[in-house]
């Protein structure tokens, strides 16, 4: 799909994996948001997405300095080859040999030479193209080499798929770079397929390349191949042990992340993270750290801060979950711990506000956990809700992820007077509690708890419902929190100054 085929040079590319503009929250309002912010910068888009039919309609409507849209679809094959005998190439796959012994061993380094001859070479009749990886007499060796070499469990068969299947959609990227219409420099909301993309174009038109982590992508995508269904091999078939509780084609997926975020990350500058621990993190998976640095998000206090107006006299006994209905936000945690809440507290109820199209089974189970727990009536499936016309009615705000960066959600309660009660993941402690001396003087903005912890969440819960002043002085630091530290002109005058320091650099070039 695009629009405006014939677009001119677009002052930003925002590359982006699955978000922006199909699904709704999350990173994909923070996209929205930098659009609409940053008004004097023209943005063409590439949404890269799994299978198409994961996605329907655009949930926003494209701002008008939005140039240029085009989705490419990974995981759909709209260019079927016919196998044929071909021998393939024997230096360009020793060179991809390399490339893999660098992803089991990083510190081991990588020639900027070889990795300057594989992405010239990626799709290209003197490199790999898409058919010599498929079909090639080379790519057989390479593959049955790591297998005798490497691999410790799973059937041959397993292996070979994997191997395919996570290295087809690269030649896929190597040909959209190709493509992509002129900017002048790039920005990925992500690593993985997103910041790859990047990575290429960077190398082959050499333009700036940001990269911005809203969450560690590697991190989120370990979370999720640990626990992905569609993963089998031979000892959880049969029953064996782990090693690391991890079998081994999920460790070869969780390296491939983890390599190609290196690549990414060397080819990046600036790299952005939302916070301090995930800076960090970036570090520790290779990022340089002269080239990172901290954007927190901000929100539009002109759009929350009326809300505390619309707020009843007393606190409602209504504990509201503001996300997607998928594993990762632990939505089940929060249904057994409203058990707890309503035993002791009866007047009280739970929101779940937010949609469901995402994981039909998850949605299942947790309607099922729901009846099984005898909540019909207190908890409450509301689908997606603006939050302007629920945040006002909630006495507390949930969180009970297991993984989140900075969550925009938490912004928003605090700039509409409602304290929050999370999980103990990504940035929600520093939110809560404060950094620093001058912040956490500010006090606590609710209360933080374990990941998968209902007794805890409920304790703590039902303290902050029924002590008033203690509900109240959360209110009071989530505010002052907000408003110091996490607007969004704050965060505006960040981008815009990089935005302008790549376009400099792009006239300077």
């Amino acid at each position: 799909m695009n629009i405006n085929n014939h677009v001119k040079t677009a002052d930003i590319t925002l590359l982006l994996e699955g978000t922006y503009p199909y699904v709704s929250g999350g990173v994909s309002s923070w996209v929205h948001q930098i659009i609409l912010g940053l008004p004097e910068f023209s943005f063409s888009l590439v949404f890269l997405g799994g299978a198409r039919d994961n996605y329907g309609a655009m949930k926003y409507a494209l701002p008008d300095n939005v140039v240029h849209l085009e989705c490419h679809y990974l995981m759909d094959d709209d260019n079927p080859t016919t196998p044929k005998a071909r021998r393939g190439q024997a230096r360009p796959f020793a060179d991809i040999a390399r490339l893999h012994d660098y992803f089991r061993t990083p510190e081991s380094g990588l020639p900027k030479d070889l990795l300057t001859r594989i992405i010239a070479g990626l799709g290209q009749p003197e490199g790999v193209t898409r058919e010599d990886f498929l079909h090639s007499e080379q790519s057989w060796e390479l593959i049955c080499n790591d297998y005798s070499r490497f691999c410790t469990d799973p059937s041959f068969v397993d292996f070979f798929w994997t191997v395919r299947s996570m290295h087809a959609p690269l030649f896929m990227l190597a040909g959209i770079a190709r493509q992509v219409p002129p900017s002048h420099a790039f920005h990925a909301i992500s690593t993985g397929y997103a910041g790859f993309l990047g990575m290429l174009l960077h190398q082959q038109r050499g333009r700036p390349f940001l990269l911005s982590e809203h969450g560690i992508y590697t991190k989120e995508r370990t979370i999720d191949l640990t626990q992905a269904g569609w993963i089998k091999d031979a000892r959880e078939t049969f029953g064996g042990g782990l090693d690391d509780d991890v079998s081994y084609i999920r460790r070869l997926w969780i390296r491939f992340f983890e390599g190609i975020g290196r690549l990414t990350y060397a080819a990046a500058d600036p790299i952005v993270a939302l916070y301090e621990g995930n800076r960090r993190r970036q570090i520790a998976d290779g990022a340089d750290a002269a080239r990172t640095q901290v954007i927190p998000n901000g929100i539009d206090l002109a759009r929350f801060a009326p809300l505390r107006i619309r707020r009843a006299g007393r606190v409602p006994p209504i504990i509201g979950l503001l996300g997607r209905v998928v594993p990762i936000k632990d939505i089940k945690t929060f249904i057994r711990a409203m058990r707890t809440v309503c035993t002791l507290l009866p007047d009280a109820e739970g929101w779940i506000i937010g949609p469901e199209d995402e994981d039909e089974e998850y949605v299942r189970e947790c309607r099922e956990l729901v009846t099984s727990l005898g909540l019909e009536g207190k908890v409450k499936f509301l689908g997606f809700q603006k939050p302007e016309d629920v945040l006002p009615q909630l006495g507390l705000l949930a969180l009970t992820s297991i993984s989140e960066a900075l969550p925009l959600v938490i912004l928003e309660g605090f700039a509409s007077g409602l304290p929050v009660l999370s999980t103990d993941v990504g940035s929600c402690r520093e939110l809560i509690e404060g950094n620093g001396e001058e912040d956490r003087a500010l006090g606590a903005a609710g209360a933080v708890v374990p990941i998968a912890d209902p007794e805890s969440y409920a304790r703590e819960a039902l303290a902050l419902l029924t002590n008033g002043h203690r509900w109240h002085a959360a209110q009071a630091a989530g505010i002052a929190r907000v408003e110091r530290y996490y607007t969004q002109p704050m965060m505006y005058d960040r981008y815009r100054r990089l935005y302008q320091s790549a376009l400099q650099a792009t006239e300077e070039g």
